[in-house]
């Protein structure tokens, strides 16, 4: 693994609307215009003092993030309570099929509308996640990354440190490969105080049975730490 310079890309958070506005955007898709109902929910409301408190919180207690600058000019473009990014909406015609084609899948009918007639519209993500990113080949990957860059797709190159991070006494190492899983920025794998308590395997096999399962059910953390384990065997076997 190797370090990557987040903190030149972004060394101040929030980001600005007309960043956010690049990379997402809500569009609904229906007969009738969304009502007001519709616009405060999960993920498309956000609330201005929330975003500075959860900054603030962050930057108090959080290891890796006490040199993060906090725009005062970004929170207060934001809404006090509202939608930060663009919203669209298209009419769909009686009979008119409510699927993205851009967003479907190769093992999609094509042919089962994705919607509801009472209660909350539901909501679909439109674009690659994680879970698409890993099933993929590596060819398919290039396709995609190809067919992005010809239709004008923008792109972002983010570097990585020359030398790569040790997996041996590195205490921040999972804490800043998995920020989401460990929001002190403490926990780390292998601390001195843990010898002769308990090993970097049963604290693995802890963490994964954590009660509310956030570390088994992460898409890479399980992958990580078994094939850690497997590269640490693999030394000491060498070594021996």
């Amino acid at each position: 693994m190797f370090a990557t310079p987040i903190r030149k890309v972004y060394d101040t958070l929030p980001i600005s609307r007309d960043e956010l506005s690049e990379v997402l955007a809500f569009v609904f898709l229906g007969s009738a215009k969304p009502t007001d109902a519709e616009f405060v929910r999960t993920p498309m409301f956000v609330r201005r003092q929330r975003v500075k408190d959860a900054l603030d919180w962050l930057k108090l207690n959080h290891r890796d993030y006490t040199a993060l600058e906090i725009s005062i000019a970004n929170l207060n473009d934001l809404p006090e309570a509202g939608i930060p990014c663009g919203v669209d909406w298209k009419q769909t015609e009686e009979g008119e099929s409510n699927l993205v084609p851009e967003a479907m899948s190769i093992d999609n009918p094509g042919d089962v509308d994705e919607g509801t007639t009472t209660g909350p519209c539901s909501f679909a993500v439109a674009g690659l996640t994680g879970e698409q990113y890993a099933m993929d080949d590596i060819r398919t990957l290039k396709i995609k990354a190809l067919d992005h860059l010809k239709n004008g797709g923008k792109t972002l190159g983010i570097g990585q440190a020359e030398t790569p991070e040790s997996t041996f006494s590195n205490l921040q190492l999972y804490p800043q490969t998995f920020p989401w899983l460990f929001p002190y920025g403490h926990g780390g794998i292998g601390h001195p105080s843990h010898k002769r308590f308990i090993s970097e395997a049963e604290h693995k096999r802890h963490l994964l049975m954590y009660h509310d399962k956030r570390f088994q059910l992460d898409l890479y953390f399980p992958m990580v730490a078994f094939n850690d384990v497997q590269i640490k065997q693999a030394k000491r076997a060498v070594i021996c």
